[in-house]
Parts: C-alpha cells; structure tokens; sequence
C-alpha cells in the first residue's frame, strides 16, 4: 500500500510543481506529472536513506514536491540544451 500512497502524492505533486515552476515547459502535463511521481518516489527512499522516514512511510508533501521540482529543473536543462 505505501507504493501506491507514494504514486497517489505523486501525482499530486506533479501538478503542483507544474504550478510553481515559473517559465515555459517543454514537457507535456503527462511527463510532468510522471516528474512529480518519480520526485516523490525519490524523496521517500532518499529520505528512508537519510532516516527521516521508517520503512512503509512515504515522503511528506513538501519534500516531494522539492524532488519534483528539482527533477523539473534538472529535465529542463537537459531538453533545453537539445533545442
């Protein structure tokens, strides 16, 4: 249950990165939000990692969405620099 609890904040995180990031986003509400799960996947294990979270806890909202976020940027660079 806790990965799909995790997949759920994802998703919305995924959209409230897309709210908070200001500027024009190459990607699609699709993959933004798909940024926004995997932000919240990588901030549930780096923080299980770290021990601010026990097994079979997610990440809290806000850490998520600073993994979003920063997965957000981090894409944008990277399909910047293509176009």
């Amino acid at each position: 249950m806790g990965i799909i609890w995790t997949i759920l904040i994802g998703f919305i995180v995924g959209i409230v990165a897309k709210f908070l990031m200001p500027g024009r986003d190459p990607a699609g509400f699709i993959i933004t939000v798909l940024i926004g799960i995997v932000g919240s996947v990588v901030a549930t294990y780096l923080g299980r990692a770290l021990g601010f979270y026990q097994v079979g806890e997610s990440a809290g909202f806000i850490a998520a969405v600073l993994g979003a976020i920063i997965l957000l940027f981090i894409y944008r660079m990277v399909t910047g620099r293509k176009a």
